[in-house]
């Protein structure tokens, strides 16, 4: 049984920084139609493994989950008031065909869809939306590696530059959305939007 791609016997532990899944009510929405104006086809996965995106975990087989179009940057930007001009784009992303309840305690522990091995890519992004820069994180292959402190570096990185607002990780291979983490100010923001 793995966690994050992470064996069990690997010492995980909280990041640093906030991996967030897409907002519930977002979901909602997407389940109905996308961010490319389809409707979600809902299917059972056969084999499981999908990153899903709605709970920040791999799914089980036999879960019913769904293949949405999702533009990460567009969301944010309308919350935040802000416009992404040409930086908006949207890809595809697995979420749970119905709601999930979020990630749970296993996936505070770690980052999500972090094993030895794979790639990423930090694409950071300023308060206006723009982009802001990147870093090729290259997880070390070993299996007894701590790729939650790897992350932790890279997104600290990220966030030293005080113009970092958002930073999106994303898959190498085919560039897909995996999760987004907050800068301390936007982190403070929402926190805010949300308590009253």
């Amino acid at each position: 049984m793995t966690t994050h791609g992470t064996s069990l016997g690997t010492p995980v532990r909280p990041p640093r920084h906030t991996p967030m899944p897409i907002p519930p009510s977002v979901l909602e929405r997407l389940r109905a139609e996308d961010d490319a104006g389809r409707p979600a086809l809902p299917f059972a996965d056969g084999e499981g493994g999908a990153p899903l995106r709605c709970c920040l975990r791999l799914s089980r087989p036999g879960e019913r989950i769904a293949l949405v179009t999702y533009a990460p940057l567009r969301r944010w930007a309308a919350r935040t008031g802000t416009d992404p001009g040409a930086y908006d784009e949207q890809g595809p992303v697995f979420v749970h065909a119905a709601e999930c309840g979020g990630p749970g305690p296993r996936e505070a522990c770690g980052y999500p869809f972090a094993r030895p091995g794979v790639r990423r890519v930090l694409r950071r992004y300023d308060a206006r939306g723009r982009i802001a820069g990147g870093l090729l994180v290259e997880l070390p292959g070993d299996p007894g590696t701590d790729v939650t402190a790897v992350l932790d570096a890279a997104l600290d990185e990220a966030f030293a530059d005080p113009e970092t607002a958002l930073v999106h990780v994303r898959a190498v291979e085919y560039g897909c959305f995996q999760f987004e983490v907050h800068g301390p100010v936007e982190g403070l923001d929402r926190k805010s939007s949300t308590s009253g």
